[in-house]
């Protein structure tokens, strides 16, 4: 692949609003994680988080149309928690979208945690 990781990450966060239409349209979001070496890793939330059409909604509708918008070599992962898709320890991400993925997570943290206070 001819591009960097940050190249695609952001070619990525430009189409991911269309891309995402399909997946809302199902009552679910994409979050962007980051790229490495020409794969992108997303994490399916919503309704589509741990549905048993995660894998296809990943490769027939995101993949797919990443690729047709990016690159014909682009791949994509759902991170899900499995091994085989899970995130790299090492991967591009924006800084300000570091923050806001951090942000997230502490706010689920808290949702969790609130029954309890």
């Amino acid at each position: 692949m001819i591009f960097s990781d940050e190249e695609i990450y952001k070619a990525t966060k430009h189409y991911l609003p269309t891309v995402n239409e399909y997946v809302k349209s199902h009552g679910g979001n994409i979050k962007l994680l980051g790229a490495k070496d020409g794969t992108i890793y997303i994490e399916l939330a919503g309704t589509c988080h741990g549905c048993s059409m995660s894998l296809m909604t990943t490769k027939m509708v995101v993949q797919k149309q990443l690729r047709e918008l990016i690159d014909p070599e682009l791949n994509v992962i759902n991170v899900d928690g499995t091994e085989p898709n899970k995130l790299p320890k090492e991967y591009y991400i924006d800084e300000n979208d570091k923050i806001e993925l951090n942000k997230s997570t502490k706010d689920k943290l808290f949702d969790k945690i609130k029954k309890f206070l």
